[in-house]
């Protein structure tokens, strides 16, 4: 007698379906992962995205700037602001400062007179929009942080000085740029921020009591690639 022959079992291919699931699943995990890491740069000052407005100083002076330890300056001046003129006019002579990323300079200027040209450190980890800009509040002080840690551009940094935010349609309030003294480096002339326009303390200091709210900012050019 003959042995009939055994049929193999033909396995079923796993349905359609679930390799569409899957696929999508995994599109969704990585779309979500690197907004997630993004998302720390939606504001150039992105973790607090100047929710204190008060310009108080802190005592606590210790900061973070890229793994390093940092100390903030002492105290110098009152916290508060005085504004004798709001707006960008001063005895009807307008006030309006440049910031040219190409040659990463400020130029302030009162009518035709040039009352600063200093250079600046504009955005290296997250770009410094061009456009056209107003001050819309003036802080002596505050605290700036955002990047990230995982990558290596995490701040923290206590006292940030003369900080005057701008803003225009395209980029609220909230997004936080600003241009301000820095004293965690001093490598000016050369991009070195998270979107806002760094300066030299002492030339801070100097736009800071000049300028106005409402004082207008022209920033033009692409920031070099360094």
């Amino acid at each position: 007698m003959k042995k009939r022959p055994i049929k193999k079992v033909r396995k079923q291919p796993k349905q359609a379906w679930i390799w569409v699931f899957l696929a999508i699943l995994t599109f969704l995990s990585f779309f979500l992962v690197k907004n997630q890491l993004q998302g720390k740069l939606i504001c150039a000052n992105s973790i607090s995205c100047v929710k204190d407005l008060s310009g108080h100083y802190e005592a606590n002076r210790v900061g973070v700037f890229q793994g390093s330890q940092v100390l903030a300056p002492e105290q110098t001046g009152p916290e508060s602001v005085q504004e004798e003129v709001l707006g960008e006019v001063t005895q009807g002579i307008s006030k309006h400062i440049y910031v040219d990323l190409t040659s990463q300079r400020l130029s302030a200027y009162e009518g035709s007179q040039l009352i600063l040209y200093a250079p600046v450190s504009t955005g290296k980890w997250y770009p410094t929009p061009p456009g056209e800009f107003r001050i819309w509040t003036k802080l002596r002080y505050t605290r700036m942080t955002g990047g990230n840690p995982t990558i290596g551009t995490y701040y923290n940094l206590p006292n940030v000085p003369f900080t005057m935010y701008f803003y225009n349609s395209q980029y609220p309030k909230a997004r936080g740029y600003g241009l301000h003294g820095a004293y965690w480096h001093n490598n000016f002339g050369h991009p070195m921020s998270h979107g806002c326009v760094n300066m030299k303390i002492e030339d801070a200091g100097r736009i800071f009591e000049w300028a106005r709210v409402g004082t207008p900012i022209t920033i033009t050019g692409t920031t070099p690639v360094e």
